[in-house]
């Protein structure tokens, strides 16, 4: 009998000590990705604060929570699954749903700077009287959570290359793509839900006694317009690179590389040349680059929708 419950004690130990490696394994798997996903968890980070500005300040936090929400269930119930499947049986499938999510970034982006440099207009913006604020909330929820798929596909894309050179077991793939997910949305958009309420928050202390706090409370509430318009900025501008970048190399990986060979050749010139700050610029080169091509293709997919097929004008 003892002897039975020893035998038993130390499966149990065997299992236990197999179950914290898997854990391990997860843990290192996840990070990993995380850390190589994290220029796309910035791009995401500074397209979002742009569905909320101009709404009501009352509706942001409900806002973002809807696109948390949405964020979640892209890549936990659509993503996961299908980035795990396609993986095991059609890889190069990952390749041509990526081609055709960056080439609708390229579009977005493209679509924004044109509207800016007078274009027209395509679908509801800020400056036309909205008749139903309720529907036009809910487009906006929707918008921002089409974006958000095709940029949560690029971090499963990118975290699921990381995780598959650690471990090959089928189920620390899937928990670790699950913990880099969920960590990554509730990251992502904890810090665009205090950007937006820092507003809040300096109005708060503008009406504390202490003079450094109202001085601090006056700075937020002056500086987060402009925060709030520097991050759309740079959120179109993240669409474009990010975008131009998927596409860039999606067409590498198929076989195709002149845009890929170009734009690296240009950054090993510009690294080349510039010494001490090579690593930055260099990658700087390689950005602007993909941004450029994001532009120009985005422009063109304009081009054929609204004046060809004639879609979405005014």
């Amino acid at each position: 009998m003892p002897s039975g419950l020893a035998a038993l004690l130390d499966d149990v130990s065997i299992i236990a000590r197999a179950a914290a490696a898997s854990v391990d394994d997860i843990g290192v798997a996840a990070s990993k990705a995380g850390t190589k996903a994290a220029g796309v968890v910035i791009d995401d980070a500074a397209v979002t604060p742009s569905y909320v500005t101009g709404l009501s300040p009352a509706r942001e936090l409900p806002i973002i929570w809807s696109i948390t929400k949405g964020s979640l269930k892209n890549k936990l119930i659509f993503l996961l699954p299908g980035a795990l499947i396609l993986s095991w049986l059609l890889p190069v499938a990952i390749t041509f749903l990526l081609l055709l999510g960056g080439a609708y970034l390229c579009y977005e982006g493209a679509e924004k700077v044109l509207e800016k440099l007078g274009g027209e207009k395509h679908g509801k913006t800020l400056e036309d009287v909205i008749e139903d604020p309720a529907e036009f909330e809910k487009d906006r929820i929707n918008g921002a959570i089409r974006t958000d798929l095709i940029l949560s596909a690029e971090i499963m894309a990118i975290s699921l290359n990381e995780i598959a050179s650690i471990s090959d077991d089928f189920w620390i793939r899937a928990a670790a793509l699950a913990a880099v997910g969920i960590l990554i949305t509730f990251v992502v958009y904890g810090a665009v839900a205090l950007i937006v309420k820092m507003d809040d928050v300096g109005l708060h202390l503008a009406e504390r006694s202490s003079a450094l706090a109202r001085k601090i409370g006056c700075m937020l509430v002056k500086g987060m317009p402009m925060l709030l318009i520097a991050l759309s900025f740079i959120g179109t501008i993240a669409m474009l690179w990010v975008g131009g970048g998927i596409i860039i190399h999606a067409l590498h990986e198929l076989g195709f590389d002149p845009f890929y060979d170009l734009g690296h050749g240009l950054q090993h010139g510009v690294e080349e040349a510039t010494g001490a700050m090579s690593g930055i610029l260099g990658w700087l080169s390689y950005a602007g680059y993909s941004a450029v091509f994001g532009l120009v293709l985005g422009a063109v997919i304009a081009f054929v929708l609204h004046k060809v097929f004639k879609l979405g004008a005014h």
